[in-house]
């Protein structure tokens, strides 16, 4: 009996992603996305307009992070039941651990980073990126990119809602994206702050502390 109810939630989660009619669910997502697109892209407009930024890979990298909440967010039971599953334990897991290093970067970049209005202006930078020093504290002092670390999290926690091979196919691009976005930010890096972002490359890793 367990397997048949199984099939059965399958059968009709399939149903609500690829339903045979347009419904106004579907409207609405397809709102949401490029409501969310047109916003990001805004705030995108100068790494988009330069290829060879960081900026450029990271909004592509959100764009996917976007479509894969759309995809797996069928319904609030079907996000929140089943909560004491193995996919639920993990999902969770990943998604409030996705708060700490987003949290601690952004308040390090703020405040040890010392951004500065009329910094880097030859870079097309958010503003929170121009810092002005060179962050080497919390967990700065072991991982170089908390902030895409964060979205990793968010990325697979999304994913382990309700894993599919469109939402792993969705996942993985997000994921070679952030990757793409973090090896350019260390080449933007390497050429303002020189020798001494280098050595602090030798001594940290990129994501998850002491492993990569």
């Amino acid at each position: 009996m367990p397997e048949a109810s199984s099939s059965i939630d399958d059968r009709t989660y399939w149903a609500q992603l690829c339903p045979t009619s347009v419904s106004s669910s579907d409207v609405t997502r397809a709102l949401i996305f490029v409501v969310v697109t047109a916003a990001l892209a805004y705030l995108s407009r100068a790494s988009l307009a330069d290829p060879h930024s960081h900026g450029f890979h990271r909004f592509f990298a959100w764009e996917l992070i976007v479509a894969l909440v759309l995809v797996n967010f069928v319904s609030l039971r079907q996000w929140f039941g089943d909560p004491l599953s193995f996919r639920q334990f993990v999902s969770w897991a990943l998604l409030f651990g996705s708060l700490v290093p987003v949290v601690s970067g952004v308040h390090l970049l703020r405040t040890a980073g010392k951004p500065e209005r009329g910094q880097r202006v030859d870079e097309p930078l958010l503003e929170i990126e121009k810092t002005t020093r060179l962050v080497t504290t919390g967990m700065f002092k072991y991982i170089r990119h908390p902030l895409y670390s964060s979205l990793l999290l968010l990325t697979w926690g999304v994913f382990f809602k309700y894993p599919s091979w469109l939402a792993g196919a969705l996942a993985l691009g997000a994921s070679s994206f952030l990757l793409a976005t973090a090896k350019t930010e260390e080449r933007e890096n390497v050429r303002y702050f020189g020798p001494a972002y280098r050595a602090y490359m030798q001594r940290t890793k990129m994501f998850v502390p002491f492993v990569f």
